[in-house]
């Protein structure tokens, strides 16, 4: 399992069992997306992520903290 793949996980592993059923049909609904619709997907992506970013100064956020997660991860393999 990647670092990717393991903060997944650690994300999702706090989550009640209904929205476990959400990201489960939310996963299964990307795998059968068809390259048409691939352009929401990723304008849907770079939102989510303008959202994340504009949210850093809230929670106080730094890239040096994101650095210091990931480094952990990969210290627990």
């Amino acid at each position: 399992m990647n670092d990717l793949e393991e903060l997944i996980m650690k994300e999702i592993s706090t989550l009640n069992d209904m929205r476990l059923i959400d990201v489960l049909g939310f996963i299964r609904f990307l795998k059968a997306e068809t390259p048409s619709r691939q352009p929401w997907i990723e304008e849907w992506f770079e939102k989510s992520l303008q959202t994340i970013h504009a949210r850093e100064a809230e929670y106080e956020l730094t890239e040096a903290d994101i650095q210091r997660q990931v480094q952990a991860l990969r210290a627990h393999k």
